[in-house]
């Protein structure tokens, strides 16, 4: 059963990400780290006492729909209700609106522990967190005071309506189609799919915020606008209305997240009576996207938390079978009968390998989470520790990141839990393959990690003609400098290590730039994956480093030592891939047919 790590989650937030100073700096009020880890404690406690039991019955039971409604697994509306009751949801909210104003450092935090417990739980109110972002920064005033206030404190839940069958990654595609109506809403038809709890029992009303297309837009994403569509309307005083024109039509028979309903959302079919669901404009018309992408940024880094909690699970899982399982005797094993399996050297190398990885990504995520912070708390200054120009580019660089190294640290650490198991990993009794099967939709949604690989190399590596990634990899390097004076010998090699690989870091990144200075975009994403594994490789063995050094842990010198030495080497077969590996890439595109 899954215990959420308090103190190392308190440690990576405050030591690497970097609250500690910015609390000392007072950017956040009257916020403490006393009080910090008062409220790690806590959700932590909630996660492992009330969210973790719900992981298996939510796999078991799942979200069957009949006639338009949807029933969530035994317990959950319970402990969702013990959850918004706790303040939960209300953590990052405005305070005008009921929310306690506290960083998104803290909320990334508390969300690692709600996937950790159950991926498929946590999901949910992770889509109110960005319906709640866009609604503040677009919304006009009159709808942010009718629907916020609950949207805040989770009474409603928010989902994000993109996906259509032949409009996926390509957004512009969409067809679903918007009517203006004479009383200033608007009349939705068409349908999507992929909608993460659009249909629910867990909460009384559903805000969905829907991308559609109005009669005369442009063409493209330059036609799309974005709209609030609640599955009941709300009256002025802000009780429940009619049932609004739109239902849930089916729902996916999924791999994984099997507690999370998964649905296909039908929008003005005369469910409700006339056609058309009644929308709202959020916004301005034929300008949706940029609303929609204030939310799909943030919850981009929201799903890369998904894959550091489904890693720490999954290594929690192993590490407990290892340490019970006895097989065969390890050398110098002293003890009575078989060793258990965690004495084998072969196993031990699984098992740090899944820690190190789950902390790195870590590391990357909740230094995400503090560049938001930090943009959101500045001013235009000329101290780039200061200005928020400077984190609002830090935050963007990071995100395609922390989304993608992530998520695939959370398959790859999963997939190695079920390896540790032996045969009984592949048997759904011991619940390791859970973990790899919630994990496996994390690269792909909101972006697959494809699309964050050239959202990296393409709009990213350019911040700042080029500058800002260079400030971030010497920003890096002085980690390097800073173990290597350290003079520790439990760093060993780290230190040397982690600069080889900055330098690996730093030459892919001035190679891709310079192909795209000269306009060779092919040969430039034809790197983009190789680039974005190294530079989550890098970055990750930096926030590594930088945990040991600021802590008197010999368990965290140890682990950053084993990263440096044991996986920080694939930087130059990652960095020889992307400058060398374009032309055999491109050439071989007739290899597929034959």
């Amino acid at each position: 059963m899954y215990r959420a790590p308090v103190e190392e989650i308190a440690h990576c937030l405050k030591q690497v990400a970097g609250l500690e100073a910015a609390i000392e700096q007072g950017r956040f009020g009257e916020l403490s780290s006393d009080l910090v880890d008062a409220i790690l404690e806590e959700a932590g406690r909630f996660a492992s006492q009330r969210v973790a039991p719900l992981l298996r019955v939510g796999d078991e039971h799942g979200t069957p729909l009949a006639d338009g409604k949807i029933t969530m697994p035994p317990g959950w509306k319970d402990v969702y209700r013990e959850w918004i009751e706790g303040g939960w949801n209300a953590l990052t909210g405005d305070e005008r609106h009921g929310g306690q104003g506290l960083p998104m450092m803290l909320a990334i935090a508390t969300f690692e522990m709600w996937n950790s417990g159950s991926m498929a739980f946590g999901i949910g109110p992770t889509l109110t967190l960005g319906a709640i972002e866009a609604l503040e920064a677009h919304a006009t005033e009159e709808l942010q005071r009718k629907y916020l206030p609950k949207l805040v404190s989770g009474e409603w839940m928010g989902t994000m309506n993109l996906t259509e069958p032949q409009a996926g990654s390509d957004v512009g595609a969409l067809r679903c189609r918007a009517e203006r109506s004479d009383d200033g809403t608007y009349r939705l038809f068409g349908s999507k799919i992929f909608i993460t709890y659009g249909e629910h029992d867990l909460t009384e009303n559903i805000i969905h915020l829907v991308l559609a297309r109005l009669p005369d837009a442009p063409e493209g994403n330059k036609g799309i606008s974005l709209f609030l569509v609640p599955k009941f309307l709300v009256d002025d005083d802000g009780s429940l209305g009619a049932r609004n024109d739109v239902f849930c039509g089916g729902i996916e028979h999924k791999l994984g997240i099997h507690g999370s309903p998964t649905c296909t959302m039908i929008y003005g079919d005369g469910f409700a009576g006339e056609p058309g669901a009644i929308g709202w404009l959020i916004g301005e018309e034929n300008r949706g996207l940029a609303c929609m992408f204030t939310m799909m940024n943030n919850a981009r880094l929201a799903v890369g938390i998904q894959g550091v909690a489904v890693a720490e699970a999954a290594y929690q899982q192993a590490l407990a079978y290892a340490q019970g399982r006895r097989q065969m005797r390890a050398p110098g094993w002293t003890g009575e009968g078989p060793s258990p399996i965690i004495e084998h050297p072969d196993v031990q190398r699984t098992l740090l390998t899944m820690k190190a990885l789950t902390g790195a990504a870590r590391g990357i995520a909740y230094s995400c989470a503090h560049a938001l912070d930090m943009a959101k708390t500045g001013k235009a200054d000329d101290d780039a520790h200061n200005d928020a120009g400077h984190w609002a580019d830090r935050a963007n660089l990071l995100t395609p990141v922390a989304k993608a190294f992530s998520t695939d640290t959370g398959v790859d650490v999963a997939s190695l839990g079920i390896q540790v198991h032996g045969g009984m990993g592949f048997i759904e009794e011991t619940g390791a393959a859970q973990f790899l099967r919630d994990s496996r939709i994390a690269p792909i949604y909101e972006g697959t990690n494809g699309i964050q690989a050239i959202d990296l190399v393409q709009r990213k590596l350019p911040l700042g003609n080029g500058g800002h990634i260079r400030g971030y990899i010497a920003e890096l390097r002085g980690i390097a400098e800073a173990v290597q004076a350290s003079g520790g010998e439990g760093f060993g090699d780290t230190g040397q290590r982690l600069a080889r690989a900055l330098d690996d870091f730093e030459a892919a990144a001035t190679w891709l730039q310079q192909r795209l200075a000269e306009r060779q975009v092919a040969q430039a994403l034809a790197g983009a994956t190789p680039f974005l594994r190294l530079f989550g490789l890098a970055a990750g063995g930096a926030c590594l480093a930088r945990g040991a050094l600021s802590s008197a842990d010999a368990g965290r010198v140890a682990l950053a030592r084993f990263f440096a030495e044991n996986l920080l080497g694939e930087t130059t077969a990652l960095m020889d891939r992307v400058v060398n590996g374009a032309e055999s890439l491109l050439a071989a595109r007739s290899a597929l047919e034959t």
